[in-house]
C-alpha cells in the first residue's frame, strides 16, 4: 500500500496578501511618525545657521586682518559714503550695484536698493564662495542669497537668514 505524503510546497495567495498589508501598514506607520517634511526643514535650517556663523567669522576675521576696518561696503575705511546705515538691515549679495539686487524678497530688508557686495570675502580667500540659503519658501540666488546684515551702532555685526522653517530666528551676532 502505497502512503500518499501530503507536502505543502508555499504560501497561499491569501497569506501573501496579509504579510504584505501588514508591512504596508507598519511602513505607513514609520513614515507618518518620522515625518520626512519636518527632517527636510530642519536640515536647511541646520545649512543656514552654518552660513550664517562662516560669514560672520569671515567678515571679522577680514576686519582683524585690515586693522580693524570692516570690508568694503560694509564701512569703506571709515567713508560714511560707502558704509551700510547703522540699524538697518541689508541683504548680502555679490551684485556689483544695488539695481542688481531686489532685497525686497526678504521681507526684513525694507528698502529693495539695501544691499550689500560681500564678495569680496570670497576674492580675499575668507569664504570658497558667498553662502547661498537652501531654497525653502524664497528662491535664493547669489544675487539674493537669503541672507541679510546689519551693522549695529556698538560696531557689532549681525547676520541673519531671510527666512526659517523651525520658528526660531537664524541670527548670529558679534
Amino acid at each position: 500500500m502505497f502512503k500518499h505524503i501530503n507536502h505543502r510546497g508555499g504560501f497561499t495567495l491569501i497569506e501573501l496578501l496579509i504579510v504584505i498589508a501588514i508591512i504596508a501598514i507598519l511602513a505607513g506607520v514609520a513614515f507618518v511618525s518620522l515625518d520626512p517634511l519636518s527632517r527636510l526643514a530642519d536640515a536647511r535650517d541646520a545649512s543656514r545657521w552654518t552660513d550664517v556663523t562662516a560669514l560672520l567669522s569671515a567678515i571679522k576675521i577680514d576686519q582683524v586682518d585690515n586693522g580693524g576696518y570692516y570690508i568694503y561696503g560694509v564701512n569703506n575705511f571709515g567713508s560714511p559714503a560707502a558704509a551700510t546705515a547703522a540699524d538697518t538691515n541689508y541683504m548680502i549679495s555679490n551684485a556689483t550695484t544695488t539695481t542688481g539686487c531686489n532685497a525686497s524678497a526678504c521681507s526684513a530688508v525694507t528698502a529693495a536698493a539695501n544691499c550689500v557686495n560681500l564678495s569680496g570675502l570670497t576674492t580675499e580667500g575668507y569664504l570658497g564662495t558667498l553662502p547661498v540659503s537652501p531654497n525653502g519658501t524664497g528662491s535664493w540666488s547669489q544675487t539674493l542669497t537669503g541672507y541679510y546684515m546689519s551693522r549695529n551702532t556698538n560696531g557689532s555685526i549681525t547676520i541673519s537668514a531671510c527666512e526659517s522653517e523651525g520658528g526660531t530666528s537664524v541670527l548670529v551676532n558679534r
